[in-house]
C-alpha cells in the first residue's frame, strides 16, 4: 500500500491542525493505522494508532485528550486532528499501516509508512 501524508504546516502554540494521510493500492480497511512523529535529533516515537474498523484506538501519554486519530475507509484515508498544539509537538509526522486487526504501538509491527508532513509549533 502507498501511504500519502498531508497537512503540516507552520502554527503557534494553541492552535489546531488535522492531517491526513491518504491510502492507495491495497485494501484500507486490512490495515491498522498508526502516526508517529520524529524531531530533530530524537528517535522516532509513537503518536496514535486506529484498529481496521476504528473501534479502536490508542494514544500516547503525551498526546492524549489533545490529539483525535480516526479514518474514513470508504475514502482510504486517515486523519490526526491536533489540537492545543505545543512547541513540543514539532516533528515530522508519519503515517504508518500495519497489516493485523490489531492496535499496533511499536514501528517495526507497521508495514508502510508515508513519507512525512512537517508540523512546526512556534511558542
Amino acid at each position: 500500500v502507498q501511504l500519502q501524508a498531508s497537512g503540516g504546516g507552520l502554527v503557534q502554540a494553541g492552535d489546531s491542525l488535522r492531517l491526513s494521510c491518504a491510502a492507495s493500492g491495497r485494501t484500507f480497511s486490512l490495515f491498522a493505522m498508526g502516526w508517529f512523529r520524529q524531531a530533530p535529533g530524537k528517535e522516532r516515537e509513537f503518536v496514535a494508532a486506529i484498529s481496521r474498523s476504528g473501534g479502536n484506538t490508542h494514544y500516547a501519554d503525551s498526546v492524549k485528550g489533545r490529539f483525535t486519530i480516526s479514518r474514513d475507509n470508504a475514502k482510504n484515508t486517515e486523519y490526526l486532528q491536533m489540537n492545543s498544539l505545543k512547541s513540543e509537538d514539532t516533528a515530522v509526522y508519519y503515517c504508518a499501516a500495519g497489516y493485523t486487526r490489531l492496535v499496533q504501538t511499536v514501528p517495526n509491527q507497521f508495514d508502510y509508512w508515508g513519507q512525512g508532513t512537517q508540523v512546526t509549533v512556534s511558542s
